[in-house]
């Protein structure tokens, strides 16, 4: 395997900043984002889709530092019913990334509208009143297969090989099921950006979830969470209070390390080797109480000890 981060780790430095401090901490490349929920201060979209000058100078400042381009990352929903500047992030994301030669984009799957006249997104969690299914049924027959029909061509189009799903709350692809049935509607194009951040708050074990996604894990997103136990024994984990209230909410992202020890990362990838996986775990700095640099320092220092770098070379012996 090897280790990385994302760009807005560190949002607040330069493009160049942000590569020095990778060779700092001794990673092996940066996941960038490119717009959607984020600002994209290090890439900008427009540009680069204009100027294969400015792609090439991109490609080289990384390449010259001895790192790679992890992925780009669009992430935010692509499928907003009033803000269609997210599904054409995404589209410009891919574009973009078959210009470079970089073979996988991670996203979101996108969360409709309830129905065609609706203007807000609507995320459903339970079976019912009724009126849930037949919410489900327009999100997904009307809405989401349709587009990522069109998306999984553009993407053939272009070159690139994996779209890496975040599993992720507030969109419809967000647990292993959720994943599995929108690959098998799309192809295998399709697969998951597992982040276990996310599952730890839904209530789902990511170590299960690795070995249930098998060949279907694109991507990994190394994000640990606080679950604050006493506040969720009255208010449960659907938590929708301020983010930045981290001592009112009932689970916060935090520190790798600081949710979850060295002992759960180290079964984290194991599990992921024993599912297949041998890519990149790519930090996701979110941490609101710890300074950026710190964080992303700490979380680096304590995955280089359970990562597996090298490849088995174990034979059993011919007795």
């Amino acid at each position: 395997m090897k280790l990385g981060f994302v760009s807005d780790s560190l949002g607040g430095l330069s493009f160049e900043q942000v590569l020095d401090e990778a060779v700092l901490l001794g990673v092996s490349g940066v996941e960038v984002n490119t717009g959607g929920w984020s600002t994209a201060p290090i890439f900008n979209l427009a540009e680069m889709k204009a100027n294969a000058a400015a792609r090439k100078a991109f490609l080289k400042a990384i390449a010259d530092r001895n790192l790679e381009v992890i992925s780009l990352n669009a992430n935010g929903n692509p499928l907003h019913p009033t803000d269609k500047k997210q599904g054409e992030c995404l589209k410009d994301t891919i574009r973009i990334a078959g210009e470079m030669g970089i073979k996988k984009v991670c996203t979101m799957s996108g969360l409709p509208a309830g129905s065609a006249g609706d203007t807000m997104p609507n995320w459903v969690v339970s079976s019912w009143p009724p009126e849930t299914q037949a919410i489900l049924k327009y999100q997904w027959n009307d809405v989401l297969l349709p587009f990522w029909h069109g998306i999984a061509k553009l993407a053939k189009e272009c070159g690139v090989e994996q779209i890496a799903l975040e599993l992720h709350g507030n969109q419809c692809v967000y647990n292993v099921p959720s994943l599995l049935k929108l690959r098998a509607a799309i192809g295998p194009v399709i697969g998951a950006n597992l982040d276990p951040s996310h599952l730890f708050w839904m209530g789902a074990d990511p170590l299960v979830a690795a070995e249930a996604l098998g060949a279907a894990v694109f991507h990994v997103h190394a994000k640990d969470t606080m679950l604050n136990g006493p506040v969720q024994a009255s208010t449960s984990l659907l938590e929708n209070g301020s983010l930045t209230d981290i001592p009112n909410r009932s689970w916060t992202y935090i520190t790798i390390g600081f949710g979850h020890g060295e002992e759960w990362w180290r079964q984290f990838c194991y599990r992921l080797k024993m599912a297949g996986y041998d890519g990149w775990l790519s930090i996701e700095h979110e941490d609101m109480m710890l300074n950026s640099l710190e964080g992303l320092e700490k979380s680096v220092t304590l995955l280089k000890g359970v990562i597996p770098r090298k490849h088995s070379d174990f034979k059993l012996q011919a007795i």
